[in-house]
């Protein structure tokens, strides 16, 4: 890997480098953060709602969204020591590798790939690259987000 692993605190644009690196938490997926997701979005697609459901398509059990993983993983971002000084998030990139079950164990390093300074100057944005592993180190999702952040 290249580029420093960031320690705690609060980083601006001008405080990180190509490379540099976040570490998430772990967070589990529940059968219950699945069945609020469907709620909440009313995507109600079988491979999600049951163990029957998922088996009929080849899938052990439930499968969870994948918008729903994507999501978290951007939570656990938000949750690690080691903060990008946000502003916005101005878009994702986003590939879903491997399905993600109820049970599973998931977590994302996050790397800074892109740094340029806003027409304004007083804002950048970075391009981070995410890797979204389980818990079996095997990678279930992708991708990029362009995050605007202080300088």
């Amino acid at each position: 890997m290249t580029g420093r692993l960031l320690p705690p605190g609060q980083y601006a644009h001008d405080a990180v480098q190509i490379g540099d690196r976040i570490e998430t938490g772990w967070a589990e997926i529940t059968v219950a953060m699945i069945d609020r997701f469907a709620d909440l979005t009313g995507d109600h697609f079988a491979i999600h709602m049951s163990d029957t459901g998922a088996q009929a398509q080849g899938f052990v059990r439930r499968v969870a969204h994948g918008l729903l993983v994507l999501s978290v993983v951007d939570g656990l971002k938000n949750q690690t020591p080691a903060q990008f000084h946000a502003i916005a998030s101005l878009g994702w990139d986003w590939s879903f590798r491997k399905p993600v079950l109820a049970g599973d164990r998931i977590h994302a390093e996050i790397r800074v790939e892109t740094r340029r300074v806003t027409q304004r100057g007083d804002r950048g944005i970075l391009g981070l690259a995410f890797d979204v592993r389980n818990h079996e180190d095997e990678i279930v999702q992708l991708g990029h987000n362009r995050l605007m952040v202080h300088r």
